[in-house]
């Protein structure tokens, strides 16, 4: 028992791991794709505006005389010229701070150089400046010079704008970690829901376990399986149920088979005891006497072996470990009649019609079908009318598919049945009242019942019109 919940438990585990597996690497797949393009787009905007602003600074500047003071965060109208979330610093011409940016930025021999320059609007860019804690962006761009006849001089300074470069990687960074946690929270609720759905699978898995561990402990196969569903777990379960009844079945046939045969087997073991003890005197019995015992020994020994060799056939046929093949009735009868005519003396005619080619098992067809010859033989002693063998199958239609099954009759002109042994003439060991005193174990039709209902028929026995017997079998045919 804790073996098989270890395994089922192996198994719960084993489905909601891979559930969560599957689900997280989907998650960390999606989460990384939608955090490195929002990253992108992110990163692009800022760059994007920021060119902006210095692309709008070198055009007002080109286009408009201007000095530090226009840019000074104490002339009136500076938030014009000062963009919006941007620092602004502003430089005269030997690169002095004029107007510190909050916070202030550093200043490099580039800069200056910007700001000494005549040429107005040229702009030098500084990526990743260390600012105090923060990271910056920074740009450099010259007002540039002119001289009183409007010939270009020296220069009159630069503007630095810069833009917080840290903000936005803190930014994509809070973006990053509530990635991590939505992935972490995704991948608890994928095992989560992969162990509720896995429990839930499995739970009929278990009572097929169970099912199969109560057959392994009582040996009792009429157990049924109270599996629902129309998935693969429930035709597992039906299959199961069914393969559990045909074995239930089977063992059933197997205890009355072995019941019935101690019964038959306890006549003429009795018969030979009896006869083997008068053997101690048969120095005492008469010539004639002796002869009759060696004569009753000869005959039951002869029985004994009849019973058991239907015994095997009988058990041999149940075991349908015969390959089928394609086989024609007709021609398997004809050779069974040139078998009964040897062994019999008597004349069996074959008569056939129809399309009589069957898939089946050559040997129990032709087991079944020396039975009821046999049978025929053994009833009709004495008789001059042939044994006859009608084999009937069903006629082509125009596509050539046959419907129907085949039919075997074996035909005799002998006493007949009565018609209180008709519903049991093919049980096993069961003989009639008039057919006791012949010779046989009573297994011979029930032989013929068992291969019919193997090849998908059924046997019958009917009065024959003008006295003796109809007795035969159906077998099913495919077109």
């Amino acid at each position: 028992m804790a073996l098989r919940r270890e395994g089922l438990a192996s198994l719960r585990t084993t489905f909601a791991v891979s559930f969560a597996a599957v689900a997280a690497g989907v998650t960390v797949l999606v989460g990384f794709l939608s955090y490195d393009a929002a990253a992108r787009l992110v990163r692009v905007d800022q760059q994007s505006a920021f060119a902006e602003v210095v692309e709008d600074l070198q055009d007002e500047v080109r286009h408009n005389t201007m000095t530090p003071q226009d840019f000074s965060s104490s002339e009136p109208g500076h938030d014009i010229v000062r963009p919006s979330r941007t620092d602004v610093q502003v430089l005269g011409a030997a690169g002095e701070i004029i107007d510190g940016g909050s916070p202030g930025l550093p200043v490099t021999a580039e800069d200056r150089r910007i700001a000494a320059s005549p040429v107005a609007g040229l702009a030098v860019l500084h990526k990743d400046v260390d600012v105090g804690k923060d990271v910056y962006r920074i740009a450099t761009v010259s007002l540039g010079g002119a001289g009183r006849d409007g010939q270009e001089g020296a220069g009159r300074g630069a503007v630095q704008v810069a833009q917080e470069f840290s903000d936005t990687e803190d930014l994509l960074r809070e973006l990053q970690q509530r990635t991590i946690l939505m992935v972490a929270a995704v991948v608890v609720a994928a095992g989560l829901f992969g162990w509720w759905l896995a429990r839930r699978i499995t739970h009929r898995l278990r009572i097929l376990a169970s099912a199969a561990e109560d057959v392994a402990r009582t040996r009792r196969l009429g157990i049924q399986v109270p599996v629902t569903g129309s998935d693969e777990v429930g035709r597992l379960g039906r299959s199961f149920d069914r393969m559990l009844g045909r074995l239930a079945q089977s063992e059933e046939d197997q205890r009355r088979l072995v019941q019935d045969a101690g019964h038959e087997l306890r006549t003429p073991l009795t018969s030979l005891r009896t006869n083997i003890s008068l053997l101690r005197r048969i120095d005492e019995l008469p010539p004639a006497a002796r002869e009759d015992l060696v004569d009753d020994l000869a005959l039951e020994a002869r029985e004994l072996t009849d019973l058991v060799n239907e015994l095997v056939d009988l058990a041999a046929g149940q075991s349908d470990t015969e390959p089928k093949q394609r086989i024609d009735l007709a021609d398997l009868a004809d050779e069974v009649a040139v078998v009964a005519r040897r062994r019999t003396g008597r004349e069996v005619v074959v008569r056939a019609s129809g399309d009589t080619a069957v898939d089946a098992r050559p040997a129990a067809l032709q087991r079944a079908m020396t039975n009821l010859v046999e049978n025929a033989a053994k009833f009709d002693r004495g008789g001059r009318a042939p044994i006859e063998i009608a084999v009937t199958g069903p006629e082509r239609g125009r596509q050539g598919v046959r419907d129907g099954a085949i039919r075997v009759e074996v035909l005799d002109r002998g006493p007949g049945i009565a018609e209180g042994d008709l519903v049991r003439l093919f049980d096993r060991f069961y003989r009639a009242a008039d057919a006791r005193s012949l010779p046989g174990s009573g297994l011979g039709l029930s032989i013929v019942r068992e291969v019919a209902i193997a090849h998908g028929g059924a046997p019958f026995a009917n009065q024959r019109d003008g006295g003796g017997a109809v007795i035969g079998f159906t077998v099913g045919g495919e077109g």
